[in-house]
């Protein structure tokens, strides 16, 4: 039986060693994953049509539809338009046979040139697509009722052009090599109306995803509301999608007249529903804020494909039309369904708490751990002035600083620490800091990254990004919660990045996980580069540079250990254990006056917490069945700290065992003779006078003192 329970164990064990469980909650996240379901079908599709219609995959047949697609696609992408500001646009079908008339009519008749008559052709086109933008952006009228008169408006002006001009445009002819490439020729081998298609898309991708009029725009598709009140032109943004709109459907006019110089009353006809059906079947959100150009392209070769197919299978003429309208209800039934399950189903498995086995902590009960009142006496500076002090430090000149919530960076003036003054603001969540050898205060900023203030109050940022892992899921370039900061003896800034999967407020659903999520990253001022130094770590936390200047000591919470990684000699980029089995989580360490180490427990472990870690399944049930401030996870309301060496013993602690006086404690700094302490759940920072410490020792000296 006994070997039975060890077999299971380690099949346990190496079932969340090697199973990534948190990979499918990554890829749900992930905004391209909008589009897996819309791939799916156009892979279907083209599958299914391959194999019903002789010859799909041939060149020639190819070439044809792409040139096609060329044209169709540009209307597509002119509905994409504006459904991402929350509107829609009938009248593209009606424009579309408006620019094809432009087109000819100013070349065949007005005998104009092809460089003035394309542009002018797409400004006719624009035009409508202002006077929709005026009326439904400006006067804010319904975008479907004013569309659709746009439709029929437009529409009777090009038959009554027609009526009067066809006869005289197909009795002459407008020949230019230009045009011709235009409709018929080849660039690289494609159509180039396909790659026209492609040059815009490309185009409108970088637009829409990486500048600030895209931006707004899925803003105001997003929430009108919301969008004015932050400052946002909404009805200028909302009049330009119109226009952008009805300038593409020229554009696309443009093609098809080169293609196929002639016009007819049928020019465009249904066109409008064509393209409404492949923005929403690619995955464009009819609600708005929600769209791209890959999910317009991708319902546009299916809708294409499809409508074409239907032709060439020989079916009756109504079978298009209903295949169409099917597929539009199918479309608009996955949009719905989708936008109301996904988080549901995120929310399920996003969470993926993995194994993890804590050894048997050393005893609290004797020794240098077991708990006395040594915090008892602790000076208390600023009560209910600062909040969230989770670091404090102090300079030369014996100013204290520390952070608060409110993302200032505070600073207390000596002897009393009665007066104090907002020295920066940041913004964000300041965390740990070093001072650097000009006296440049170096802050970690949960959510924003590595920031520097100098003597001035100078704010500037350090870093707020890394080297992506090439072979990870998750996008671990963006830092998230960046924690506590070191400085080597050559000027390189390692800091602690706690978890990559979560932001600030978050800390316990990975505590929850207590998964390797946190990494080292290193950034060098001198370069202006930033890399990751180690990864998989469980929450790192605190960070100090070693005395031999070769290592840095760096603490990793959810694993109650402390470690070293050598950052130079034989030994670098490798890693080793120096405390373990410690009774609590580690948090903050910096020097001590003495060669040893400060080291901040934020909190003490419980044996409830101990066996769920080992019980992953068990923490994934709660994380979906109860309310998150009734999970189980790390204990931090008390205030200890100790102090250990690099042979990885501990030497003393220090312990406000009733949790009063000084609770739970995130970072403690030595200076002239007086430990002081910071806590991100407190509102206040303490001392405590040292008895046998160096009164004249100060961290900024021990790094900087014999260099500076």
């Amino acid at each position: 039986m006994r070997y039975a329970v060890a077999q299971v164990g380690t099949l346990k064990k190496l079932r969340y060693r090697f199973i990534p469980d948190h990979v499918i909650g990554e890829i749900l996240s992930k905004k391209w994953i909008d589009n897996a379901i819309p791939f799916l079908v156009l892979v279907a599709v083209i599958v299914v049509f391959g194999l019903l219609l002789p010859n799909f995959f041939s060149a020639g047949n190819l070439s044809m539809m792409s040139r096609q697609l060329g044209e169709f696609g540009l209307i597509c992408l002119a509905m994409m338009v504006v459904i991402i500001v929350g509107g829609i646009d009938l009248s593209v079908g009606s424009n579309f046979a408006l620019g094809n008339f432009t087109a000819l009519a100013l070349l065949n008749l007005a005998h104009w040139p092809l460089w003035a008559a394309i542009p002018a052709t797409v400004l006719v086109c624009g035009a409508v697509g202002l006077v929709n933008g005026l009326l439904i952006g400006y006067l804010r009228l319904r975008a479907f009722l004013t569309t659709l008169v746009t439709l029929i408006i437009v529409r009777a002006i090009v038959d009554m052009l027609l009526l009067k001009y066809v006869q005289a445009m197909s009795m002459s002819f407008f020949s230019d090599e230009v045009w011709d490439l235009i409709g018929m020729g080849d660039v690289l081998g494609m159509p180039f109306a396909f790659v026209l298609l492609i040059v815009v898309s490309l185009i409108g991708h970088v637009l829409i995803t990486r500048s600030r009029p895209g931006w707004r725009a899925m803003a105001v598709g997003g929430s009108r509301r919301s969008a004015h009140n932050i400052g946002l032109p909404v009805r200028g943004i909302v009049c330009s999608a119109y226009t952008l709109s009805g300038m593409l459907c020229g554009l696309s006019g443009v093609l098809y007249a080169a293609r196929l110089s002639g016009a007819g009353s049928d020019t465009g006809m249904g066109l409008e529903i064509m393209a409404l059906t492949a923005a929403i079947i690619g995955g464009n959100s009819l609600g708005g804020g929600r769209g791209s150009v890959v999910k317009a392209l991708i319902g546009a070769v299916i809708v294409f494909v499809m409508t074409n197919g239907v032709l060439r299978l020989g079916l009756n003429s109504g079978s298009g039309p209903m295949v169409l309208g099917l597929t539009l209800i199918f479309a608009v039934f996955i949009d719905v369904r989708w936008l109301k399950n996904r988080d549901k189903l995120l929310n399920k498995v996003y969470v993926s708490p993995t194994l993890i086995e804590l050894p048997e902590p050393r005893s609290t009960q004797e020794g240098p751990l077991a708990p006395n009142d040594r915090l008892a006496d602790v000076e208390i500076i600023g009560l209910g002035e600062v909040e969230s002090p989770e670091d404090v430090i102090l300079d030369e000149d014996d100013v204290l600083y520390c952070g608060t919530r409110h993302g200032d960076i505070v600073r207390f003036f000596p002897p009393d620490y009665t007066r104090h003054e907002v020295f920066a603001h940041i913004g964000g969540s300041p965390l740990g800091m070093s001072l650097d050898r000009e006296r440049n205060l170096v802050v970690c900023i949960g959510g924003m990254g590595l920031y520097k203030v100098t003597q001035q109050g100078e704010v500037s940022k350090l870093t707020d990004e890394t080297n992506r892992s090439p072979l990870s899921i998750v996008d671990d370039s963006r830092l998230r919660l960046a924690d506590d900061c070191d400085i080597a003896p050559d000027g390189k800034i390692y800091f602690s990045e706690a978890t990559v999967r979560y932001e600030m407020h978050d800390w316990p659903v990975d505590a929850l996980e207590s998964r390797g999520n946190g990494r080292i990253i290193c950034h060098d001022p001198a370069t202006g580069k930033t890399h990751t130094a180690v990864r998989k770590l469980v929450f790192p936390n605190g960070v100090c540079t070693a005395r031999d200047g070769q290592s840095i000591l760096f603490a990793e919470s959810w694993a109650c250990r402390i470690s070293r990684l050598w950052i130079s000699g034989p030994r670098a980029g490798k890693v080793d254990i120096v405390v373990d089995r410690l009774p609590g989580y580690p948090d903050n360490i910096n020097r001590a006056s003495d060669g040893t180490y400060w080291c901040a427990i934020m909190g003490m472990r419980s044996p409830a917490l101990d066996v769920a870690l080992r019980m992953p399944d068990f923490r994934r049930r709660m994380s979906r069945r109860i309310a998150f401030d009734q999970w189980l996870y790390p204990n931090l309301n008390i205030g200890c700290v100790i102090r250990f060496n690099e042979a990885g013993e501990v030497l003393e602690s220090l312990w406000d065992r009733g949790a009063k006086n000084h609770p739970m404690i995130t970072s403690m700094r030595e200076h002239k003779g007086w430990l002081y302490l910071g806590g991100i759940t407190n509102n206040r920072i303490g001392r405590v006078r040292l008895p046998n410490a160096d009164p004249n020792w100060s961290a900024w000296s021990d790094y900087w003192g014999k260099t500076a």
